[in-house]
């Protein structure tokens, strides 16, 4: 099985030495990567470093800014790097005048990537799992009145008292391609881990994604002590593991 990785997880490092945190990513055997920001490097140096060390872009973490303020230059971008996966990392979810905006967004701009041959997604936190202001599940009503797809953060799923398994399933036919393999616990606080750290039901999901033919990005976002640290005991994880 292969394994990527969320870059937001060695935001530490990748914000100081692009090159070098791609190089160490590949070296502990991530395959994929999904970029949340590039830290003002051109698509082309990109590019030549995700080719040197071997790795392909999973998808991105890319907000509606973006597109909003150069639509044609953003897909130009992607389209370099080799990224056919818009995915948008959170939205206001507080209240249905919020969810319709964003709704907006997403019925604009879906197709107009689509015709580029990228793909629009949303990346669920625990809020979208819950009652809003407005009684409504914001990840259920995305569902129900846009086309995009959706990228499943199991943790947050988890955080939000949903069993990301049963999750999966109801999602199957909406998502994206690629989850989120994160670990981490909801009690006494909520808390981010390294994949075999926390009371995630870690396993159970991997088993799910393998049965769906899913990517499995990991992401570790606590920088424990540093971001290349704490992903490379995620990666001692999961070569130990079979699915």
């Amino acid at each position: 099985m292969k394994y990527g990785l969320q870059l937001y997880s060695v935001r530490d490092a990748a914000e100081k030495d692009y090159e070098m945190t791609l190089r160490e990513v590949a070296a502990m055997g991530y395959e994929y990567v999904e970029p949340a920001g590039f830290f003002g490097h051109s698509a082309e140096q990109v590019k030549e470093w995700l080719d040197k060390y071997g790795l392909t872009i999973s998808g991105t973490h890319s907000g509606f800014g973006d597109l909003e303020n150069d639509f044609a230059g953003t897909v130009k971008y992607h389209k370099t790097i080799g990224n056919k996966r818009y995915i948008v990392p959170g939205v206001d979810t507080s209240n249905k005048e919020a969810l319709d905006h964003a709704v907006e967004l997403f019925n604009k701009y879906q197709p107009m990537l689509a015709a580029e041959g990228i793909e629009l997604g949303y990346h669920n936190h625990h809020r979208e799992f819950i009652l809003n202001g407005s009684a409504l599940y914001p990840n259920l009503y995305f569902k129900e009145k846009t086309n995009i797809k959706f990228e499943i953060d199991t943790f947050w799923a988890f955080v939000a008292h949903r069993d990301p398994v049963t999750v999966l399933e109801e999602f199957k036919d909406r998502l994206i391609g690629c989850i989120h393999l994160k670990d981490g616990n909801r009690y006494p606080t909520v808390a981010g881990k390294a994949l075999g750290e926390g009371s995630a039901p870690v396993r159970d999901v991997m088993a799910k994604a393998n049965d769906l033919g899913l990517l499995m990005v990991v992401e570790s976002e606590g920088l424990n002590p540093t971001g290349l640290e704490e992903v490379k005991r995620c990666a001692d994880f999961l070569k130990k593991e079979t699915v």
